[in-house]
């Protein structure tokens, strides 16, 4: 009798592991079928009962199990525990794993002991990326690894600066006085660089702006914070396994 319960118990959970799928990719094709432009990623089952997560184009969204009502860019909040469930997912969907970054094609800078890491998808003419920069400066004992991305269709010379910070004998204090000092650096764009490859790593990676964060734990952080929420997210960080 014990057997056949075991055996019984296993088909059952067989049974719902496989309706649960059936569902997600039932709504997954309702959704294809009305939005077949966008770039669907993800479909999976929220706490709510009736309501799935949709990750599509980088961002999350909801919906219920026919795929009738779409609550887009909104907040799932677990009033019991007071934490908000989009953002911990948002974090866990688009992490980074750090130790898969080709960090030969970011230049370095060592402050301290360097012990602690981090690297910044930048470009050199946006306006946050120099504000961001003046916060990086404050960090102590970290090594930042900066990735020159420049976004074409909002800043056009950022390239070339790129290339030029790059092909610089002293690529940290060209992207310093570029950032910092507003000066352009007087290096040949014409050195085998890596911008074509970062440009391509960023859209791998889905970055749609700068400056960009990613810490040892795989976590991205977009836009300027302060260097005070860069040594809390420090302090608390451990690498990712």
């Amino acid at each position: 009798m014990r057997k056949i319960l075991l055996i019984l118990a296993s088909m059952l959970f067989a049974t719902i592991a496989y309706a649960a799928d059936a569902s997600e990719a039932t709504v997954k094709a309702a959704l294809l079928k009305k939005y077949p432009q966008i770039q669907l990623e993800s479909v999976t089952k929220t706490p709510l009962a009736g309501i799935y997560e949709v990750f599509a184009d980088g961002q999350i969204h909801y919906t219920d199990e026919k795929a009738t009502y779409l609550f887009v860019n909104a907040m799932m909040i677990d009033t019991d525990k007071k934490t908000n469930l989009t953002e911990e997912r948002m974090s866990k969907l688009t992490a980074i794993n750090f130790d898969q970054l080709p960090l030969n094609l970011a230049f370095k800078r060592v402050k301290g002991n360097g012990s602690r890491k981090l690297a910044v998808f930048s470009d050199p003419d946006c306006p946050y990326c120099k504000r961001v920069e003046g916060d990086l400066a404050k960090l102590e004992n970290v090594t930042i690894y900066t990735f020159l991305y420049p976004i074409d269709s909002l800043h056009p010379q950022a390239r070339d600066k790129s290339k030029r910070i790059w092909c610089s004998a002293d690529k940290v204090k060209a992207w310093d006085d570029a950032l910092l000092r507003n000066v352009t650096p007087a290096a040949s764009p014409n050195c085998d660089n890596p911008i074509d490859k970062t440009v391509e790593l960023g859209m791998k990676y889905k970055v749609t702006g700068t400056p960009t964060l990613v810490f040892a734990d795989g976590a991205r952080v977009p836009g300027a914070i302060s260097s005070e929420q860069m040594e809390q997210k420090l302090a608390s960080t451990k690498p990712a396994k």
